[in-house]
Protein backbone atom coordinates (compact mmCIF):
# COMPACT_ATOMS: atom_id res chain seq x y z
CA UNK A 1 0.00 0.00 0.00
CA UNK A 2 1.53 3.46 -0.73
CA UNK A 3 2.85 5.28 2.06
CA UNK A 4 0.16 8.69 3.02
CA UNK A 5 3.30 10.88 2.44
CA UNK A 6 3.55 9.19 -1.11
CA UNK A 7 -0.03 9.62 -1.85
CA UNK A 8 0.47 13.04 -0.99
CA UNK A 9 3.39 14.12 -3.27
CA UNK A 10 1.51 12.24 -6.22
CA UNK A 11 -2.09 12.66 -6.03
CA UNK A 12 -2.24 13.49 -10.16
CA UNK A 13 -0.28 10.62 -11.05
CA UNK A 14 -2.46 8.63 -8.92
CA UNK A 15 -5.61 9.85 -10.04
CA UNK A 16 -4.70 9.62 -13.50
CA UNK A 17 -4.12 5.86 -12.93
CA UNK A 18 -7.14 5.17 -10.82
CA UNK A 19 -8.83 6.62 -13.95
CA UNK A 20 -6.96 4.93 -16.45
CA UNK A 21 -7.75 1.61 -15.06
CA UNK A 22 -11.43 2.37 -14.08
CA UNK A 23 -10.80 2.12 -10.07
CA UNK A 24 -13.08 4.15 -7.71
CA UNK A 25 -11.45 6.04 -5.18
CA UNK A 26 -12.72 8.76 -2.84
CA UNK A 27 -10.42 10.96 -3.68
CA UNK A 28 -12.35 14.30 -1.90
CA UNK A 29 -13.05 12.28 1.29
CA UNK A 30 -9.00 10.83 1.55
CA UNK A 31 -8.28 15.03 1.64
CA UNK A 32 -10.50 15.91 3.86
CA UNK A 33 -9.01 12.85 5.77
CA UNK A 34 -5.74 14.02 5.56
CA UNK A 35 -6.45 17.15 6.39
CA UNK A 36 -8.08 16.26 9.51
CA UNK A 37 -4.85 14.10 10.34
CA UNK A 38 -3.02 16.95 10.00
CA UNK A 39 -4.49 19.18 12.53
CA UNK A 40 -4.77 16.53 14.91
CA UNK A 41 -1.39 15.24 14.68
CA UNK A 42 -0.17 19.41 15.29
CA UNK A 43 -2.54 19.96 18.00
CA UNK A 44 -1.46 16.76 20.36
CA UNK A 45 2.10 17.37 19.18
CA UNK A 46 1.22 21.19 20.57
CA UNK A 47 0.18 19.66 24.15
CA UNK A 48 2.74 17.56 24.43
CA UNK A 49 4.89 20.39 25.03
CA UNK A 50 2.51 21.84 26.75
CA UNK A 51 2.16 19.26 29.07
CA UNK A 52 5.94 18.52 29.04
CA UNK A 53 6.43 21.95 30.10
CA UNK A 54 3.78 21.69 33.15
CA UNK A 55 5.26 18.86 34.36
CA UNK A 56 8.64 20.58 34.34
CA UNK A 57 6.61 23.48 36.67
CA UNK A 58 5.30 21.06 38.74
CA UNK A 59 8.52 19.23 39.73
CA UNK A 60 10.31 22.80 40.08
CA UNK A 61 8.10 23.82 42.62
CA UNK A 62 7.30 21.01 44.96
CA UNK A 63 7.21 23.50 48.10
CA UNK A 64 4.72 25.87 46.42
CA UNK A 65 1.22 26.37 48.33
CA UNK A 66 -1.08 23.56 47.83
CA UNK A 67 -3.54 25.73 45.64
CA UNK A 68 -1.44 26.72 42.85
CA UNK A 69 0.29 23.17 42.63
CA UNK A 70 -3.32 21.45 42.59
CA UNK A 71 -4.40 23.75 39.47
CA UNK A 72 -1.45 22.94 37.49
CA UNK A 73 -1.62 19.34 38.31
CA UNK A 74 -5.59 19.62 37.13
CA UNK A 75 -3.75 21.50 33.94
CA UNK A 76 -1.53 18.46 33.15
CA UNK A 77 -4.35 16.09 33.63
CA UNK A 78 -6.43 18.22 31.04
CA UNK A 79 -3.94 17.73 28.66
CA UNK A 80 -3.22 14.11 28.90
CA UNK A 81 -7.28 14.05 28.20
CA UNK A 82 -6.97 15.91 25.51
CA UNK A 83 -4.31 14.14 24.10
CA UNK A 84 -6.16 10.82 24.72
CA UNK A 85 -9.08 11.83 23.09
CA UNK A 86 -7.70 13.08 20.20
CA UNK A 87 -5.03 9.84 19.40
CA UNK A 88 -8.26 8.10 19.94
CA UNK A 89 -10.06 10.26 16.82
CA UNK A 90 -6.51 10.14 15.06
CA UNK A 91 -6.71 6.07 15.13
CA UNK A 92 -9.66 5.99 13.59
CA UNK A 93 -9.05 8.36 10.73
CA UNK A 94 -5.58 6.49 9.82
CA UNK A 95 -8.12 3.31 9.95
CA UNK A 96 -10.23 5.04 7.52
CA UNK A 97 -7.56 6.62 5.74
CA UNK A 98 -5.75 3.20 4.68
CA UNK A 99 -8.89 1.76 3.73
CA UNK A 100 -8.77 4.49 1.05
CA UNK A 101 -5.30 4.42 0.12
CA UNK A 102 -5.94 0.51 -0.34
CA UNK A 103 -8.22 1.03 -3.24
CA UNK A 104 -5.51 2.79 -5.14
CA UNK A 105 -4.32 0.56 -7.81
CA UNK A 106 -1.45 0.18 -9.22
CA UNK A 107 0.16 3.07 -11.91
CA UNK A 108 0.38 1.01 -15.21
CA UNK A 109 3.69 1.53 -16.73
CA UNK A 110 4.32 4.13 -19.99
CA UNK A 111 4.43 1.17 -22.56
CA UNK A 112 0.80 -0.15 -21.46
CA UNK A 113 -1.84 1.41 -24.34
CA UNK A 114 -4.80 3.72 -23.21
CA UNK A 115 -8.06 2.11 -23.64
CA UNK A 116 -11.45 1.42 -21.77
CA UNK A 117 -12.00 -2.43 -21.81
CA UNK A 118 -10.55 -5.74 -23.82
CA UNK A 119 -11.32 -4.38 -27.18
CA UNK A 120 -8.18 -2.07 -26.73
CA UNK A 121 -6.00 -4.63 -26.09
CA UNK A 122 -3.23 -4.91 -28.55
CA UNK A 123 -1.94 -8.05 -30.53
CA UNK A 124 1.64 -7.79 -30.62
CA UNK A 125 1.89 -11.72 -31.61
CA UNK A 126 1.20 -14.53 -33.18
CA UNK A 127 2.02 -18.21 -33.29
CA UNK A 128 0.89 -21.35 -35.38
CA UNK A 129 -2.42 -21.78 -37.73
CA UNK A 130 -5.43 -22.47 -36.30
CA UNK A 131 -6.64 -25.57 -37.65
CA UNK A 132 -8.58 -25.74 -40.86
CA UNK A 133 -10.11 -28.93 -40.86
CA UNK A 134 -12.62 -31.15 -43.72
CA UNK A 135 -14.58 -32.18 -41.08
CA UNK A 136 -16.99 -30.46 -38.11
CA UNK A 137 -15.01 -29.77 -35.13
CA UNK A 138 -17.26 -30.50 -31.75
CA UNK A 139 -17.10 -28.33 -29.05
CA UNK A 140 -15.26 -29.93 -26.32
CA UNK A 141 -18.39 -30.51 -24.00
CA UNK A 142 -19.53 -32.65 -26.84
CA UNK A 143 -16.20 -34.24 -27.79
CA UNK A 144 -15.55 -35.06 -24.34
CA UNK A 145 -18.44 -36.94 -22.97
CA UNK A 146 -18.59 -38.92 -26.20
CA UNK A 147 -14.96 -39.45 -25.54
CA UNK A 148 -16.35 -40.65 -21.49
CA UNK A 149 -13.67 -38.08 -20.16
CA UNK A 150 -15.55 -35.20 -18.97
CA UNK A 151 -18.63 -35.71 -16.90
CA UNK A 152 -20.73 -32.46 -16.10
CA UNK A 153 -24.03 -34.21 -14.64
CA UNK A 154 -21.67 -35.40 -11.96
CA UNK A 155 -19.96 -32.54 -10.97
CA UNK A 156 -22.99 -31.11 -10.69
CA UNK A 157 -24.48 -33.76 -8.75
CA UNK A 158 -21.55 -33.45 -6.58
CA UNK A 159 -20.89 -29.42 -5.81
CA UNK A 160 -22.72 -27.69 -8.71
CA UNK A 161 -22.10 -26.00 -11.66
CA UNK A 162 -19.05 -25.07 -12.56
CA UNK A 163 -17.20 -28.32 -11.09
CA UNK A 164 -16.50 -30.67 -13.74
CA UNK A 165 -15.50 -34.35 -13.45
CA UNK A 166 -12.60 -35.47 -15.46
CA UNK A 167 -12.87 -39.42 -16.32
CA UNK A 168 -10.26 -42.15 -17.29
CA UNK A 169 -7.97 -40.31 -20.11
CA UNK A 170 -9.25 -36.93 -19.30
CA UNK A 171 -7.78 -37.48 -15.82
CA UNK A 172 -4.66 -38.81 -16.75
CA UNK A 173 -4.66 -35.46 -19.00
CA UNK A 174 -4.70 -33.05 -15.99
CA UNK A 175 -2.18 -34.76 -14.20
CA UNK A 176 -0.06 -35.42 -17.41
CA UNK A 177 -0.78 -31.44 -18.48
CA UNK A 178 0.53 -30.77 -14.67
CA UNK A 179 3.78 -32.99 -14.78
CA UNK A 180 4.82 -31.51 -17.88
CA UNK A 181 4.58 -28.09 -17.15
CA UNK A 182 6.36 -28.31 -14.05
CA UNK A 183 9.16 -30.32 -14.79
CA UNK A 184 9.40 -27.71 -18.03
CA UNK A 185 9.42 -24.81 -15.57
CA UNK A 186 12.25 -26.43 -13.49
CA UNK A 187 14.38 -27.41 -15.95
CA UNK A 188 14.56 -23.45 -16.80
CA UNK A 189 15.77 -22.74 -13.11
CA UNK A 190 12.84 -22.71 -11.24
CA UNK A 191 12.15 -23.99 -7.63
CA UNK A 192 9.23 -25.76 -7.27
CA UNK A 193 7.08 -25.06 -4.24
CA UNK A 194 4.46 -26.50 -3.04
CA UNK A 195 1.77 -24.31 -0.72
CA UNK A 196 -0.98 -24.28 1.37
CA UNK A 197 -4.99 -23.82 -0.48
CA UNK A 198 -5.84 -21.76 2.08
CA UNK A 199 -4.40 -18.52 3.08
CA UNK A 200 -5.21 -15.80 5.60
CA UNK A 201 -5.94 -11.89 5.03
CA UNK A 202 -2.45 -10.22 5.37
CA UNK A 203 -1.32 -12.99 2.81
CA UNK A 204 -4.66 -11.98 0.14
CA UNK A 205 -3.82 -8.17 0.87
CA UNK A 206 -0.60 -8.23 -0.01
CA UNK A 207 -1.13 -9.61 -3.33
CA UNK A 208 -4.02 -6.85 -4.07
CA UNK A 209 -6.70 -9.40 -3.72
CA UNK A 210 -7.88 -7.58 -0.91
CA UNK A 211 -10.28 -5.46 -0.41
CA UNK A 212 -11.28 -4.69 -3.92
CA UNK A 213 -12.11 -8.85 -4.83
CA UNK A 214 -12.93 -10.04 -1.59
CA UNK A 215 -16.74 -10.69 -3.16
CA UNK A 216 -14.85 -13.29 -5.85
CA UNK A 217 -13.53 -15.34 -3.40
CA UNK A 218 -14.53 -18.62 -1.01
CA UNK A 219 -14.14 -17.39 2.05
CA UNK A 220 -14.04 -20.07 5.66
CA UNK A 221 -15.67 -17.57 7.93
CA UNK A 222 -15.19 -19.51 11.12
CA UNK A 223 -11.36 -19.62 10.60
CA UNK A 224 -11.07 -16.13 8.20
CA UNK A 225 -9.30 -17.84 5.26
CA UNK A 226 -9.61 -18.00 1.92
CA UNK A 227 -9.39 -20.54 -0.72
CA UNK A 228 -6.55 -18.96 -3.13
CA UNK A 229 -8.02 -17.46 -6.61
CA UNK A 230 -3.69 -18.89 -7.93
CA UNK A 231 -0.54 -19.69 -6.81
CA UNK A 232 0.52 -16.34 -6.90
CA UNK A 233 -1.03 -15.78 -3.42
CA UNK A 234 0.92 -18.02 -1.08
CA UNK A 235 4.17 -18.02 -3.42
CA UNK A 236 4.30 -13.97 -3.23
CA UNK A 237 3.69 -14.62 0.32
CA UNK A 238 6.35 -17.02 1.03
CA UNK A 239 8.75 -13.77 1.60
CA UNK A 240 6.25 -11.72 3.28
CA UNK A 241 7.97 -9.43 6.18
CA UNK A 242 11.41 -10.34 4.79
CA UNK A 243 14.68 -8.56 4.20
CA UNK A 244 15.92 -10.47 1.08
CA UNK A 245 19.98 -10.20 0.11
CA UNK A 246 20.36 -8.53 -3.33
CA UNK A 247 23.38 -11.61 -4.23
CA UNK A 248 20.21 -14.31 -3.88
CA UNK A 249 17.99 -12.21 -6.49
CA UNK A 250 16.50 -13.26 -8.65
CA UNK A 251 14.59 -15.83 -7.33
CA UNK A 252 12.04 -17.80 -9.58
CA UNK A 253 9.32 -19.87 -7.98
CA UNK A 254 7.31 -22.72 -9.64
CA UNK A 255 3.76 -24.14 -8.11
CA UNK A 256 1.27 -26.52 -9.10
CA UNK A 257 -2.27 -25.58 -7.04
CA UNK A 258 -5.95 -25.97 -6.99
CA UNK A 259 -7.68 -22.72 -8.01
CA UNK A 260 -10.93 -21.14 -6.97
CA UNK A 261 -12.93 -18.86 -7.48
CA UNK A 262 -16.86 -17.47 -7.58
CA UNK A 263 -16.58 -15.81 -10.30
CA UNK A 264 -19.37 -13.45 -8.21
CA UNK A 265 -19.40 -10.82 -11.56
CA UNK A 266 -19.49 -13.69 -13.99
CA UNK A 267 -22.89 -15.17 -13.77
CA UNK A 268 -24.33 -15.83 -17.20
CA UNK A 269 -20.95 -15.75 -19.28
CA UNK A 270 -19.21 -18.60 -20.95
CA UNK A 271 -22.10 -21.20 -18.67
CA UNK A 272 -21.12 -24.21 -21.28
CA UNK A 273 -17.75 -26.48 -20.71
CA UNK A 274 -14.69 -25.85 -19.37
CA UNK A 275 -14.56 -22.22 -20.30
CA UNK A 276 -15.47 -20.51 -16.82
CA UNK A 277 -15.20 -22.97 -13.52
CA UNK A 278 -15.43 -22.12 -9.67
CA UNK A 279 -12.34 -24.95 -9.31
CA UNK A 280 -9.75 -25.53 -11.73
CA UNK A 281 -6.11 -26.70 -12.16
CA UNK A 282 -2.94 -23.89 -12.66
CA UNK A 283 0.60 -24.31 -12.62
CA UNK A 284 2.16 -20.67 -11.56
CA UNK A 285 5.28 -19.05 -12.00
CA UNK A 286 6.31 -16.10 -9.11
CA UNK A 287 9.71 -13.74 -9.64
CA UNK A 288 11.29 -11.58 -6.97
CA UNK A 289 13.97 -9.29 -9.09
CA UNK A 290 15.44 -6.15 -9.13
CA UNK A 291 13.96 -3.23 -9.87
CA UNK A 292 16.32 -2.37 -12.72
CA UNK A 293 15.64 -6.16 -14.15
CA UNK A 294 11.48 -6.32 -13.72
CA UNK A 295 10.85 -5.65 -17.62
CA UNK A 296 13.71 -7.89 -19.08
CA UNK A 297 12.26 -10.24 -16.66
CA UNK A 298 8.62 -9.53 -17.51
CA UNK A 299 9.22 -10.49 -21.42
CA UNK A 300 11.30 -13.33 -19.96
CA UNK A 301 8.54 -14.43 -17.93
CA UNK A 302 6.36 -14.08 -21.49
CA UNK A 303 8.68 -16.89 -23.34
CA UNK A 304 8.62 -19.30 -20.39
CA UNK A 305 4.36 -19.61 -20.93
CA UNK A 306 4.55 -19.57 -24.68
CA UNK A 307 6.90 -22.28 -24.76
CA UNK A 308 4.85 -24.41 -23.26
CA UNK A 309 1.86 -23.72 -25.56
CA UNK A 310 4.76 -24.20 -28.58
CA UNK A 311 5.51 -27.48 -27.18
CA UNK A 312 2.08 -28.36 -27.03
CA UNK A 313 1.86 -27.59 -31.12
CA UNK A 314 -1.24 -25.03 -30.21
CA UNK A 315 -1.67 -21.77 -31.97
CA UNK A 316 -1.92 -18.96 -29.72
CA UNK A 317 -2.00 -15.31 -29.92
CA UNK A 318 -0.04 -12.69 -27.18
CA UNK A 319 -2.19 -9.50 -26.01
CA UNK A 320 -0.63 -6.62 -24.35
CA UNK A 321 -3.58 -5.31 -21.92
CA UNK A 322 -4.62 -1.77 -22.01
CA UNK A 323 -4.96 0.20 -19.01
CA UNK A 324 -8.74 -0.28 -19.02
CA UNK A 325 -8.19 -4.07 -19.00
CA UNK A 326 -5.22 -4.02 -16.59
CA UNK A 327 -5.51 -5.94 -12.91
CA UNK A 328 -6.02 -3.52 -10.18
CA UNK A 329 -2.23 -4.38 -9.35
CA UNK A 330 -0.46 -4.91 -12.25
CA UNK A 331 1.83 -2.21 -13.97
CA UNK A 332 2.01 -4.16 -17.45
CA UNK A 333 0.44 -7.27 -18.22
CA UNK A 334 0.14 -9.48 -21.52
CA UNK A 335 -2.71 -11.84 -22.29
CA UNK A 336 -1.69 -15.12 -23.93
CA UNK A 337 -4.70 -16.61 -25.70
CA UNK A 338 -4.77 -20.07 -27.36
CA UNK A 339 -7.35 -21.04 -30.52
CA UNK A 340 -10.02 -22.97 -29.79
CA UNK A 341 -11.33 -23.94 -33.41
CA UNK A 342 -14.48 -25.87 -32.01
CA UNK A 343 -16.26 -22.98 -30.48
CA UNK A 344 -14.38 -20.80 -32.35
CA UNK A 345 -13.10 -18.41 -29.77
CA UNK A 346 -9.59 -17.26 -28.34
CA UNK A 347 -9.16 -18.47 -25.01
CA UNK A 348 -7.10 -16.69 -22.16
CA UNK A 349 -4.47 -19.54 -20.92
CA UNK A 350 -1.68 -16.92 -19.22
CA UNK A 351 -1.39 -13.56 -17.98
CA UNK A 352 2.44 -12.33 -17.46
CA UNK A 353 2.72 -9.46 -15.58
CA UNK A 354 4.75 -7.09 -13.92
CA UNK A 355 3.62 -5.53 -10.43
CA UNK A 356 7.07 -3.66 -9.93
CA UNK A 357 7.20 -2.64 -6.36
CA UNK A 358 3.24 -2.55 -5.82
CA UNK A 359 2.80 -6.09 -4.35
CA UNK A 360 6.41 -5.73 -2.19
CA UNK A 361 5.42 -2.68 -0.89
CA UNK A 362 1.85 -4.06 0.71
CA UNK A 363 3.92 -7.48 1.98
CA UNK A 364 6.66 -5.34 2.80
CA UNK A 365 8.94 -7.53 0.86
CA UNK A 366 12.38 -5.86 0.66
CA UNK A 367 16.28 -6.62 -0.40
CA UNK A 368 19.58 -5.35 1.16
CA UNK A 369 21.73 -3.97 -2.03
CA UNK A 370 25.66 -4.46 -1.54
CA UNK A 371 26.05 -1.13 -0.50
CA UNK A 372 23.53 -1.51 2.31
CA UNK A 373 20.77 0.46 1.78
CA UNK A 374 17.55 -1.21 1.37
CA UNK A 375 14.55 -1.52 -1.56
CA UNK A 376 11.58 -2.82 -2.48
CA UNK A 377 11.92 -5.91 -5.01
CA UNK A 378 9.86 -6.14 -7.59
CA UNK A 379 7.66 -9.24 -8.40
CA UNK A 380 5.85 -10.73 -11.54
CA UNK A 381 3.81 -13.57 -11.81
CA UNK A 382 2.67 -15.87 -15.14
CA UNK A 383 0.22 -19.00 -15.59
CA UNK A 384 2.57 -21.52 -17.21
CA UNK A 385 -0.50 -22.38 -17.69
CA UNK A 386 -4.21 -22.45 -16.49
CA UNK A 387 -5.39 -26.25 -17.56
CA UNK A 388 -9.26 -26.13 -18.30
CA UNK A 389 -9.03 -23.96 -21.62
CA UNK A 390 -5.69 -25.51 -22.63
CA UNK A 391 -7.34 -29.26 -22.25
CA UNK A 392 -9.96 -26.70 -24.50
CA UNK A 393 -7.79 -26.12 -26.83
CA UNK A 394 -6.24 -29.48 -27.16
CA UNK A 395 -9.46 -31.39 -27.12
CA UNK A 396 -10.30 -29.19 -30.32
CA UNK A 397 -7.25 -28.82 -32.22
CA UNK A 398 -6.15 -32.35 -32.06
CA UNK A 399 -10.05 -33.87 -32.84
CA UNK A 400 -9.80 -36.34 -35.49
CA UNK A 401 -12.60 -37.30 -38.11
CA UNK A 402 -12.84 -40.74 -36.22
CA UNK A 403 -14.00 -38.81 -33.34
CA UNK A 404 -10.78 -39.70 -31.25
CA UNK A 405 -8.24 -37.15 -29.66
CA UNK A 406 -4.90 -36.88 -30.73
CA UNK A 407 -2.41 -36.42 -27.70
CA UNK A 408 0.03 -33.82 -28.42
CA UNK A 409 3.43 -35.69 -28.83
CA UNK A 410 5.03 -34.09 -25.86
CA UNK A 411 2.69 -35.01 -23.32
CA UNK A 412 2.46 -38.96 -24.21
CA UNK A 413 5.36 -40.19 -21.87
CA UNK A 414 3.27 -38.39 -19.34
CA UNK A 415 0.08 -40.90 -20.27
CA UNK A 416 1.66 -44.37 -20.68
CA UNK A 417 2.84 -43.92 -24.21
CA UNK A 418 -1.08 -43.66 -25.71
CA UNK A 419 -0.96 -41.69 -28.74
CA UNK A 420 -4.74 -40.88 -28.99
CA UNK A 421 -7.90 -41.03 -26.45
CA UNK A 422 -10.66 -43.03 -28.50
Amino acid sequence: MYPIKFVRENMDLLKAAALNKGARVEWERLEDLENARRRIISFVEERRKWQKDISLKIADRKEADRATLGDMINQAKKYSDEIRENEKELGEIEKELEAIISMIPNVPHESVPTGKNADDNEVVKEWGKPVEPSFEILPHWDIGEKLGILDFPRGSKITGSFFPVFRGRGASLVRALINFMIESHTEKGFTEVWVPALVNRDSMFATGQLPKLEKDMYFVNEDDLFLIPTAEVPVTNLHRGELLDEKDLPLYYVAYTPCFRREAGAYGKDTRGLIRLHQFDKVEMVKFVRPGDSYRELESLLCEAESILQSLELPYRVLKLCTGDLSFSASKCYDIEAWSPGIKKWLEVSSCSNFEAFQARRGDIKYRKSDGTRDYVHTLNGSGLALPRIIISILENFQQSDGSVSVPPVLRKYMGGIESIK
